[in-house]
């Protein structure tokens, strides 16, 4: 949008969510970036709304009336809310007319997931998941350059952090969604974000359980090549860390390291203005969300018969 000088003029995003993901990656993204105006911060305990507001020098709402007072005070909205929380909200706001910049997972069943998707087809808005490989100036141009290749043949992906590990300390711990859900959940989105783009939709999968939350997976991609996955938040220390590798035609790639996310979390904020301005979809919209969620579900099924 345009302002009367001619200038582009900022665009208004709330923020809805105050936990430790709000606070530390997205409202401070929100509020640094030059193209954005964060219009204000919605969340279910008026203290800590009132609190990161201030921090950010924006205006604090909560209640039920105050999603629709910031909804209208918005371009978009921004979610760092639990997956089966963000899910309705998206849709409320989709219907508000309101862009979509969505953490992942979009949410925790297939219902959920397609309900938000039909929400953003249905209301012509923007839509970003924020898969943060995808975003990471490091890691989206990787990833670009390994999907202009042809020859590969097999792939590996790693990623194991130690959020309950014993001693752990992490504020992110405290995620009840998180800690039902486990890894498959809350860091297979990432992994699946980078492997698809490069070997193709998964044709086949298959999900066995290993020691304490994590999972296993074995996919066969689209483009013949085949990839396996370990997720999981319960490792011990020195047994944490993310490797993702490629093997083809022309040897081995490694992922690159990454500057964080909140870095990440402004390119997610860049896609969504891009997608805003021109209308074309990001490949990470709220589609790819719900291909994500069916992906999930199908492989909680199979490693919970297990």
């Amino acid at each position: 949008m345009d302002s009367p000088a001619g200038t582009t003029a900022p665009l208004r995003i709330g923020l809805l969510g105050t936990g430790p993901w709000a606070r530390n990656t997205q409202a401070p993204a929100l509020a640094a970036h030059p193209g954005v105006e964060l219009s204000g911060v919605w969340g279910r305990r008026a203290e800590a709304a009132d609190a990161l507001a201030a921090a950010r020098g924006t205006r604090a709402y909560t209640g039920d009336e105050g999603v629709d007072a910031l909804l209208e005070a918005s371009d978009a909205v921004a979610f760092a809310l639990p997956p089966d929380v963000q899910a309705p909200l998206a849709v409320r706001a989709a219907e508000a007319g309101c862009h979509l910049l969505m953490d992942k997972p979009v949410a925790t069943t297939v219902e959920g997931a397609r309900a938000v998707a039909g929400a953003a087809e249905k209301a012509g808005v923007a839509s970003v998941v924020f898969c943060t490989l995808r975003f990471a100036p490091e890691t989206s141009a990787w990833i670009a350059e390994q999907a202009a290749v042809d020859g590969w043949f097999t792939a590996r992906a790693q990623w194991l952090g130690s959020l309950y590990a014993a001693g752990s300390s992490s504020e992110y711990a405290d995620s009840p969604w998180r800690r039902e859900k486990g890894g498959l959940w809350d860091v297979g989105p990432h992994a699946l974000s980078v492997l698809i783009p490069v070997l193709g939709d998964v044709r086949h999968l298959t999900a066995a359980r290993g020691p304490a939350d994590t999972t296993h997976l074995i996919l066969r991609h689209t483009s013949g090549a085949s990839s396996t996955v370990t997720l999981g938040l319960s490792a011990p220390p020195g047994a944490a860390g993310v490797e993702i590798e490629f093997r083809g035609e022309r040897g081995t790639v490694s992922v690159p390291g990454w500057d964080g996310a909140e870095t990440a979390f402004r390119g997610a904020v860049d896609a969504l203005a891009e997608a805003v301005r021109t209308g074309v979809p990001h490949p990470c919209d709220a589609r790819f969300g719900l291909h994500l969620t069916e992906l999930l579900v199908a492989a909680e099924t199979q490693a919970q018969a297990d």
